[in-house]
């Protein structure tokens, strides 16, 4: 997998070919076509007879060749069907000495492209009044329409080839690029060469393995939920084969047929569950109970089961964890572009980039209306993580849909259909969605109210001990989480589009066009964060102790020609703690440049100093600061991006050049400039307690709780992509988490925690 350029559009995860096949290319060159010579393939030949189309004589033959490819002509069997005698095998054998080809006039070859196009089968009736008008034999007609169709299915069948060929071809390149990395192999600890004759894998060639197998797995998991092939793997050399009809039926009319036989079941299913979002969003008690512990809103599933559907209950033998939640809120954005934002799988992602890992559109069911997406439904594919590696991700496919119910009203749901799922892998299904999704409503100056509502079956699997909490009470996915960040990310786009923030948060930076290069690059650091930090497949973990006996986690990657990131051998580092403050406490102290001596070993105790602080939201922690050691042999400041909502809290940080940030701050453009980030995520701990005082003040709300603290550390281990990794790199990456974690205890006084 590349490395992602947030600068660019997200990319989609499932880069393979669609394998799809279109024939706007047959009919856009069906007049081309026929104007030349009807000769085809052997066994697929057109030969006309009669008195039409160039007045062939009696001796002239019809040959058919649809889909068996063993046509019947009238040298074998007479009109109605019986065989000739054979005394009369010799004329026979002379006759067809003598055939002839024809070719049927342009103004004949028209009507029947015409009649084609409208219906490629066309019944006794239409051929009769066909051959009537063109001057014709039925016959010939009937073998002109067997004919067409099977030269389009030879087209079909060659782009099909073509392009498993080339799947094919790169599978090769991966295997080939693998058996010269076993060559090359060195010990990830020791750096050391390995004996050629060691038959044990090296750590690198079980990840680029693992990465190949996921690959293939993912590119399985596509052609089955979109229906576009059979749910078994077909190999290259069997989709050349044409033994069987059934199998030689080109993709493209088996996905039609299987399209159109679940259009209007998936439609039926999107209503249901749109009118089962409406209910559980507006509901009230006892639907919905408000804790008094925590002030959350929890379902009464008893309730849910006779108010929605008795036959839930029973409906699956797997053990699964329930976990409902219901979230309002108020964002700023407006409706058409919030609706745009949901429906659009790029703009999905670049708004909840802590959340969401992957996520694809698998297959478009219906686009809705052109101009506002209504009625658009679409099947999706998201792979959900946490900020951490400890916790795994969540794959979940789900059939998404919008729909304007008011003029100022809008829906988005969500849910997991049965019927596809059935053809997924079995690993899939651990996490299906209930109808879930938000009620849109337009309210004044560019305001909306949201009410999200999150509704999921997953299957109980291990979870780390430190994160069982916070996972198990439905915070970690829930709708708190998404409706926190939703909220978030709306406010950072309203501060960066802003031309009117003032002077006391915006220091540093003079012009309207540096104030929103510098906000960009800090947007891309975060996003390069996140995906560097999570359980996804992008990234595959090696577990290790620190120095401090705490666990970390170690991947690496290469970077071959991503502008954004350094060239060369990349190595990240996470861990993990708990530590016994509350997360704004510790966010607070993270974030100030005034203690980050304190924390930062790079610093080396020198103090730093404030060069540039833009703030990107109306809590003063939404900030993104420049700031530099107060030191000459310095060449580098650092940009700090912070950011902090009512479920989790991150400073993100990278060293820069001082000319390449200088040259951003003046308004240029910052997606040249290579950043490597590094930081923390701040979670709450998940035991939630009746606050210690009553106040309407954030930063002093208390709670008994303490902090999930994530650190991760990313370094260039070598300039080289080709490179090895090595021992010396590891171990700098765990001091630089050890010590790194050993000053944040003792600086906190929460060393014995």
């Amino acid at each position: 997998m590349s490395s992602n350029n947030p600068n660019s559009r997200t990319k989609d995860f499932f880069a393979s070919p669609a394998l799809s096949l279109s024939l706007a290319g047959v009919f856009r060159n069906a007049g081309a076509m026929a104007s030349s010579s009807m000769e085809v393939e052997q066994g697929e030949e057109e030969i006309n007879g009669g008195n039409g189309g160039g007045g062939g004589r009696e001796g002239t033959v019809d040959v058919s060749s649809e889909n068996t490819g063993n046509g019947r002509s009238d040298e074998d069997m007479d009109d109605e069907g019986v065989q000739e005698d054979d005394g009369d095998h010799e004329d026979i054998h002379k006759k067809k000495k003598r055939k002839k080809y024809h070719r049927h006039t342009a103004e004949q070859i028209r009507e029947m492209e015409a009649l084609f196009k409208e219906s490629p089968h066309p019944d006794e009736k239409q051929r009769q009044q066909l051959s009537k008008k063109l001057g014709l034999a039925p016959r010939q007609v009937k073998f002109w329409f067997q004919n067409r169709r099977t030269q389009i299915k030879a087209v079909q069948e060659r782009h099909e080839n073509s392009l498993l060929k080339s799947e094919l071809e790169k599978i090769r390149e991966e295997n080939r690029a693998m058996r010269e990395t076993v060559k090359k192999a060195c010990c990830p600890n020791c750096g050391s060469a390995t004996s050629n004759n060691d038959t044990t894998l090296t750590t690198e060639e079980q990840q680029l393995r693992i990465e190949n197998a996921k690959l293939k797995t993912e590119i399985e998991k596509l052609r089955a939920v979109s229906g576009k092939y059979p749910t078994k793997t077909m190999s290259p050399s069997s989709s050349c084969s044409a033994g069987n009809d059934q199998e030689s039926r080109s993709s493209l009319e088996n996905y039609n047929e299987l399209i159109g036989l679940e259009r209007s079941r998936i439609s039926e299913i999107v209503d249901q569950a749109m009118e089962e979002l409406t209910k559980m969003a507006s509901a009230g008690e006892p639907l919905w109970i408000r804790s008094v512990e925590t002030g959350r809103e929890i379902l009464n599933y008893d309730e849910y089961i006779r108010e929605f559907s008795s036959e839930k209950s029973g409906k699956s033998q797997i053990k699964r964890s329930i976990e409902a939640s219901r979230e309002t809120g108020v964002v700023f954005v407006d409706l058409p572009r919030l609706v745009q934002s949901f429906m659009d799988v790029n703009q999905w992602k670049e708004m909840f980039p802590c959340i969401i890992s992957k996520a694809a559109i698998v297959d478009v069911i219906s686009s809705g209306d052109t101009i506002n997406r209504n009625g658009a439904i679409q099947l999706m594919f998201a792979e959900l993580q946490m900020l951490t590696p400890m916790v795994p991700t969540r794959e979940v496919y789900f059939i998404r849909s919008c729909k304007q119910l008011t003029p100022d009203r809008w829906a988005i749901v969500d849910i997991s259909v049965d019927k596809v799922e059935d053809n997924i892998d079995s690993a899939l299904t651990k996490c299906r969605k209930q109808p879930s999704g938000c009620i849109l409503e337009d309210k004044s100056n560019g305001h909306c109210k949201v009410i999200w509502v999150e509704h999921l079956e997953c299957q109980k699997s291990p979870v780390h001990t430190m994160y069982r909490s916070i996972v198990n009470n439905g915070l970690a996915f829930g709708a708190k989480h998404w409706m926190s960040t939703l909220q978030h990310q709306c406010e950072r786009l309203v501060f960066f589009m802003a031309t009117n923030v003032p002077t006391k948060d915006s220091s540093g930076v003079s012009t309207l066009a540096g104030r929103k290069s510098i906000l960009k690059l800090a947007q891309r650091m975060t996003w390069s964060f996140c995906r560097a930090v999570g359980a996804s497949s992008y990234n595959t973990w090696t577990k290790l102790l620190t120095k401090g006996g705490d666990d970390l986690r170690v991947a690496s990657r290469k970077n071959l020609n991503d502008p954004g990131e350094p060239l060369g051998m990349i190595l990240c580092a996470v861990s993990s703690v708990w530590l016994p403050v509350s997360p704004h406490t510790l966010f607070d102290f993270l974030r100030d440049e005034t203690q980050r001596n304190e924390w930062d070993i790079m610093s080396t105790g020198i103090p730093v100093e404030s060069i540039a602080n833009l703030a990107k939201g109306q809590d003063r922690g939404n900030a993104v600061a420049v700031q530099a050691m107060k030191s000459k042999e310095n060449s580098m400041w650092i940009l700090q991006d912070s950011c902090t909502n009512s479920y989790e809290s991150m400073v993100v940080y990278a060293p820069v050049e001082i000319a390449g940030l200088q040259s951003v701050m003046t308004g240029c453009d910052s997606s040249n400039i290579a950043i490597l980030p590094s930081g923390f995520s701040i979670l709450p701990d998940g035991f939630e307690t009746r606050p210690t005082v009553i106040t309407t003040r954030p930063e002093e709300k208390s709670m008994d709780g303490g902090s999930l603290l994530t650190i991760a550390f990313q370094i260039l281990a070598n300039t080289s992509p080709t490179a090895k990794l090595s021992a010396e790199s590891v171990d700098t990456v765990n001091t630089l988490i050890s010590c790194t974690l050993q000053k944040i205890k003792a600086s906190l006084k929460c060393e014995d925690g």
